[in-house]
């Protein structure tokens, strides 16, 4: 494990350039992948089958992405590329990575607003916000499991802190978060207000 806390060893979502075309899709995948490293800290797995569809799904806008990177340098171009096109892949995988994304801010904002609440609660509430409508019942009683197996409260922020003072954990995850509560608001309302799908 790293001895720097983890918001100083990933891509910040505060980082990534947002411009009038939209949110630059090379820095945001950067950051999506410092993300996937926070479900390791979590620990046994927690949440691991959404730890794997965040990955495939930036590994399918990565693909996108690649295939033509002056038509999709930002998320919103990628998905425009696609519009009149029979494969929209990348589309369908930034849908699903927005949603555990948007899975994943709500829960640690949950989690910085209500300071006495435990992660599992965290968890259980930004589950049925974000992800609960569009899982099946099996999915549903696996996302139940895996929320009561989240670690205590405190082992999280010693396991994210690396030794900094709470303090300056607090302060970085604050700016992350509000960088990627940004982004996933303005890829709801593009995606959805475009008529692209749902997130």
């Amino acid at each position: 494990m790293s001895s720097q806390p983890y918001f100083e060893t990933v891509k910040s979502f505060a980082e990534v350039p947002i411009n009038v075309d939209g949110v630059e899709t090379s820095i945001f995948l950067e950051a999506s992948e410092g993300l996937v490293q926070l479900f390791d800290l979590l620990g046994s797995g927690v949440f691991g089958f959404v730890q794997s569809d965040i990955k495939g799904n930036i590994g399918g806008v990565r693909t996108r992405y690649q295939a033509d990177t002056s038509r999709c340098s930002t998320l919103e171009n990628l998905v425009r590329s696609e519009a009149s096109s029979e494969d929209r892949h990348g589309t369908g995988c930034l849908i699903r990575l927005t949603r555990g994304l948007t899975f994943l801010c709500r829960a640690l904002q949950h989690m910085q607003s209500d300071p006495l609440v435990e992660l599992h609660v965290c968890f259980k509430r930004s589950y049925d916000e974000v992800l609960r409508p569009h899982h099946t019942f099996l999915v549903r009683s696996l996302a139940a499991v895996a929320v009561r197996a989240a670690p205590y409260r405190r082992d999280f922020y010693t396991r994210i802190s690396q030794g900094a003072p709470i303090e300056k954990l607090d302060a970085e995850l604050g700016k992350w978060l509000s960088g990627l509560d940004v982004i996933v608001k303005r890829l709801k309302g593009f995606i959805e207000g475009e008529g692209y799908g749902r997130i």
